[in-house]
């Protein structure tokens, strides 16, 4: 049924304010009620206890004077004539005066009441109920009214204290329609202004919120088509904004990562075919006698030297296959990391003479234990040395340096200068693929996995890896290990 944002918040918007409106009516209407009631019933008791005092002093100074006469004596005078305007403020309010045994009197106020009571009697319930000086406050069914009347009666005694009269207050009921019919139609069309105004702001709130997810949906029909140069429009700075950031970023990340593959399938297509056809062409060359004899020792060294490559390719792409899966398990022993930096040092003996390299090894401590996997930390120590020498400049200095830091971890940083890595690529040096030398002049073999599996195998480890640098100057690699504790030397296999 909802099948957009905008259908969902116009209806819980139209709920809401609906909702609302309507039990604002309702605690209007009930508070509107009850004052109408309290005010009703004040004027009444304000009526019917002046009218009684008023009586009463009548009574008093027309010493032997009936009830009866003395009504009848003041229907002319000044007094009703203001009882009359008093009752005329409230159409609906009838002063009833009447004998002690309920007949009534005389009548002032709603006309149709005045003349229904001209001949009739009052309850014998409010009669027998203010002779005892109560205050009768109910509604009733009179004999001269079809409608049921709602009367507020005192008793009038003369100066003996008998009851000689009644002053009743009548009301046909609380005839506050009007200002309810008023207050319903001002709630409404208020109510129907504030529906307007919710349905604008929820269009414009959801046009703001729906269009950047429209520019995602558009983009991600464009990625999986293979085009991730769509980017989405940031607007403000709430959820959505954060989302489109995010989702950015993603993109950004997927067209390296494509960018990286693409070059992943042309390193790997290059470094497959290469050796392949050179192995080829050299077996084929000595099965046909084209080399002869004598240089079938140099060409097979040839040969043998392509098939390690080729080995140490499959390798790279082995270790990083079970390091996704999950398959690689790590086994924690202490060992000594100077010693294995001293071990890569002397096993690249060769290749630092020939670059006439200046090679400084600081070491803390002549023994620093660590607690990690020896064979795992090997394989990255070994393979940031082999980077190191290789894109260092001829007669450049090579720094291996490990020393303790404040964290109580060691540290181990390899130092070269040289080529270095450009400030926009450092944020790319660890991901998958990534080839600094796009030109493959200097790094001929490599196809980019090595620094991926080493952030992978020191994130393991509970570790940090990271790279500084200096474009044509400089570039420094370290890593933390944890430093082996007094514990784990004497448990140490």
């Amino acid at each position: 049924m909802f099948k957009s944002i905008f259908a969902k918040y116009v209806t819980a918007f139209m709920a809401i304010i609906t909702v609302g409106f309507a039990l604002l009516l309702v605690i209007i209407t009930a508070v509107v009620g009850s004052y109408s009631m309290e005010s009703k019933s004040k004027l009444m008791e304000n009526s019917a206890e002046v009218t009684k005092i008023f009586l009463e002093e009548q009574l008093q100074d027309a010493t032997g004077e009936s009830f009866e006469t003395l009504v009848e004596s003041l229907h002319q005078e000044p007094f009703y004539t203001a009882l009359g305007s008093f009752m005329d403020y409230d159409s609906d309010l009838t002063l009833l005066l009447a004998d002690q045994d309920g007949r009534v009197l005389h009548a002032l106020g709603q006309e149709a009441v005045v003349n229904s009571a001209a001949s009739g009697v009052l309850p014998s319930a409010l009669c027998n109920a203010v002779s005892g000086g109560d205050v009768f406050f109910d509604v009733l069914n009179v004999d001269f009214y079809e409608e049921r009347l709602w009367i507020r009666a005192v008793g009038i005694f003369d100066p003996e204290g008998k009851l000689c009269g009644v002053v009743a207050i009548g009301s046909t009921g609380i005839r506050w329609g009007d200002t309810v019919e008023g207050l319903t139609k001002t709630v409404l069309s208020s109510g129907f202004l504030v529906l307007l105004a919710a349905l604008i702001a929820a269009y414009f709130i959801t046009e703001r919120t729906v269009s950047p997810l429209h520019d995602m949906r558009n983009a991600v029909r464009d990625f999986s088509s293979g085009n991730f140069h769509q980017r989405v429009k940031v607007r403000g700075r709430d959820e959505v904004a954060d989302l489109a950031e995010a989702f950015n970023q993603m993109a950004d990340s997927l067209e390296n990562l494509e960018q990286m593959r693409n070059s992943f399938v042309a390193n790997i297509s290059h470094d497959l075919r290469t050796p392949m056809t050179t192995i080829a062409g050299f077996i084929d060359g000595i099965r046909d006698g084209v080399i002869p004899p004598e240089e079938h020792e140099y060409y097979l060294e040839v040969v043998s030297k392509e098939v390690h490559r080729l080995s140490r390719l499959v390798a790279s792409l082995l270790d990083l296959s079970r390091i996704q899966a999950g398959d690689r398990k790590f086994v924690m022993k202490p060992f000594d990391i100077c010693e294995m930096a001293r071990v890569i040092l002397i096993s690249f003996e060769q290749q630092i003479e020939e670059k006439k390299l200046d090679v400084v090894f600081e070491c803390e401590e002549d023994r620093m234990q660590v607690l990690a996997d020896h064979d795992a930390i090997y394989q990255i120590f070994y393979n940031i040395c082999h980077n190191a020498l290789k894109f260092s400049r001829e007669g450049g200095r090579l720094r291996l340096r490990i020393l303790y830091t404040k964290e109580k971890r060691v540290q181990v940083s390899v130092y070269n200068e040289g080529q270095g890595i450009p400030q926009e690529e450092l944020p790319q040096v660890f991901e998958r693929f990534y080839k600094s030398d796009k030109s493959r002049g200097l790094d001929k073999t490599g196809v980019g996995l090595g620094l991926y599996i080493a952030k992978t195998i020191i994130s393991a480890h509970g570790e940090k890896i990271w790279v500084e640098s200096e474009s044509g100057k400089w570039c420094e690699f370290s890593f933390t290990l944890q430093k082996a504790t007094a514990q784990s030397l004497f448990f140490r296999e």
